[in-house]
């Protein structure tokens, strides 16, 4: 039976259940306001810039607070997977004693979603929306809920990272109430382009013309209140019409200040990361030596060890140099708007943007001469080839480690969407040793073929990029040719890499990587990354299709999946503790985990997405 049809079998009214409202927001604490930065006196502890030799010392005190928060769910969760003869309970309990505060035994789980514009972000939002036991039916025979809950990090880039966005900023809100609003709420309603702007709910009715007046006067505001802007501004404030819960898409909404709501202070919802590339000066390509830079609620920065520094989020844009604001230099906050981070982790759609506002592409979207003139503004002060950067001035690493790092000298620091050096997983954070993550789970929905299925490009990239001086030491699982990845199949069903850690070079354990591709198991979900719209009927199906990659069809594809999710979790932590290996994570490792097997036969275009007819082959 073909694949697609299989799944078509599966439990059915999975997702049907919506939320009864959006959860309440992060802050709307930008000091304006609105989108534009307020310069502030700085704080008596002033501001500054720290190295990358360690986590921050905010991040080090949260993480005791959530890995005791993930010890309820992780027990729930792996004993409704099944694993017989195996005392889940205890074995968590015993690696999370009541008091202790090492949970260097506890399974530290990871979630990475990968770019790919509204394909990654619907695709990835099925398998949040399995993970997570407050989806409907998500804790049912075959699902996979509560290993959301399970998670200490939650990581995107591009349109991934407009998925971990809109979760957290709206409060961790369920895939289930993004997408189906509420009588007054308006969000996730991609079948109104970006570019026409949303239909509201409720009394207000936005057309065109009045949307992109808004989305100009916003950005107005941070250019009026001295701040440079760049299209990546234009461009993250019409996403946040469909991705921030808020009245003109919430222009005053700081990423910071997800780490002021009471769930995340509580450790009850896990660690957002934001991925994005740095543009050294000059620079035309992004190559797999370019800096990863990471966003999370406390720092803008990056382990590599060229910037090798962390600054804090909050606030960005003050008057930072050499690490330190000086005595007569001022502090500014508000420059971290949500918006403009998705955006910039975002900023290959600046080009997107440009050819739809421009007309050098056919465009029916009726786009006002109000935006046509700001952003044609935006580009007399660019060089053609720098359309895709944001630009974060002050440059807040200005004369920071200047020997290696390669914008020290540049009033501005230029980052670009987080998949241009091909890296389209937001893998780095996450393979820092400093973070111990022991599994990641990585959704790929990058357009690697021509008929944009994935085949593990960006696994690839962060492999090759383990081999050179950038990775810093950090160690990354071999992986298959593209060839060989889709003539056996591996990009149809997920893959386990690392499995076998002795056979890595020595050094810092690495996470188990749990590989799952987008592929067509009950929608055709292979749509491209710069279709600007869905009918509500396609968003629902590609979430849908998502989903049942996740819990292979609830289970019907392997009834042992759950099992050998949980397998996966607990990979890492059985090794360290030197447990032995229950009996079906055996039989999971020998199906999943890829042990070097190659097929490198050309079969020409058959081989673009391979959907296997059995099940257990």
């Amino acid at each position: 039976m073909h694949l697609t049809h299989l799944l078509l079998l599966s439990a059915p009214g999975l997702l049907l259940a919506a939320d009864p409202a959006l959860a309440p927001r992060a802050l709307p604490n930008a000091l304006s306001g609105g989108y534009a930065p307020t310069i502030i006196p700085c704080p008596a502890d002033r501001p500054r810039v720290r190295d990358g030799s360690r986590i921050s010392a905010n991040e080090t005190a949260w993480l005791p607070l959530r890995r005791r928060a993930t010890v309820e769910p992780m027990i729930d969760f792996l004993t409704r997977a099944g694993l017989p003869g195996f005392d889940v309970a205890a074995y968590i309990r015993a690696a999370a004693p009541d008091g202790t505060t090492d949970f260097s035994a506890l399974p530290n789980v990871a979630i990475a979603a990968s770019g790919g514009g509204y394909r990654a972000l619907m695709n990835g939002a099925g398998f949040v929306a399995a993970a997570d036991s407050r989806t409907a039916g998500a804790t049912g025979k075959g699902g996979i809920g509560g290993l959301l809950q399970s998670s200490t990090y939650l990581a995107g880039l591009s349109g991934g990272g407009w998925l971990v966005g809109s979760i957290m900023v709206n409060n961790f809100s369920t895939v289930e109430a993004l997408r189906d609003g509420g009588p007054e709420k308006s969000i996730w309603e991609f079948d109104s382009s970006i570019f026409a702007g949303p239909r509201e709910r409720g009394l207000r009715v936005l057309n065109t013309a009045g949307y992109w007046k808004d989305v100009v006067d916003q950005v107005d505001e941070k250019r009026d209140a001295g701040f440079e802007a760049s299209l990546t501004d234009y461009w993250g404030r019409a996403l946040a019409y469909q991705l921030i819960d808020a009245p003109n898409g919430g222009p005053a909404y700081t990423f910071s200040s997800i780490a002021d709501t009471p769930a995340f202070q509580a450790g009850d919802v896990p660690f957002p990361i934001l991925v994005a590339d740095g543009r050294s000066p000059g620079e035309k390509l992004i190559s797999l030596n370019a800096t990863v830079y990471e966003f999370n609620p406390f720092e803008l920065g990056t382990f590599d060890p060229t910037t090798y520094g962390f600054a804090p989020l909050k606030y960005l844009a003050s008057n930072f140099s050499a690490g330190v604001i000086p005595p007569s230099g001022s502090c500014v906050t508000g420059f971290d708007s949500a918006s403009f981070v998705m955006g910039t982790s975002s900023s290959l759609f600046n080009v997107f943007l440009l050819q739809n506002i421009t007309g050098t592409t056919p465009s029916d979207s009726g786009i006002p001469k109000i935006a046509i003139d700001a952003v044609l503004g935006v580009l007399t002060d660019l060089d053609a080839s720098s359309n895709d950067i944001a630009q974060y001035a002050p440059n807040p690493f200005l004369s920071w480690s200047p020997a290696t790092n390669p914008s020290a000298g540049s009033p501005h620091l230029d980052l670009v969407d987080g998949g241009e050096d091909l890296q389209n997983l937001p893998l780095t954070p996450l393979l820092s040793p400093l973070r111990s993550v022991d599994v990641i789970f990585a959704v790929d929905s990058s357009a690697d073929t021509p008929n944009n299925f994935p085949n593990a490009t960006a696994l690839r990239a962060t492999y090759e990029r383990s081999l050179s001086p950038i990775a810093n030491g950090t160690l990354f699982p071999p992986v298959p040719s593209a060839r060989t990845f889709v003539n056996l199949g591996l990009n149809a069903r997920p893959v386990f890499f690392g499995c076998n850690p002795s056979a890595l070079p020595a050094g810092p354990v690495p996470p188990l990587l749990v590989y799952v591709p987008n592929a067509p198991y009950s929608a055709w979900s292979n749509v491209s990354t710069f279709t600007s719209s869905y009918p509500a009927e396609q968003r629902d199906a590609i979430i849908r299709n998502g989903y049942e990659v996740a819990t292979q069809g609830n289970g019907t594809i392997d009834a042992e999946w759950p099992a050998c999710v949980a397998c996966a979790v607990l990979s890492r932590s059985l090794e360290r503790t030197g447990t032995p290996v229950p009996e079906v994570c055996g039989r999971c490792f020998e199906r999943y985990c890829w042990k070097g097997e190659t097929d490198e036969v050309d079969r020409g275009a058959q081989g673009q997405i391979c959907v296997r007819e059995h099940q257990n082959e």
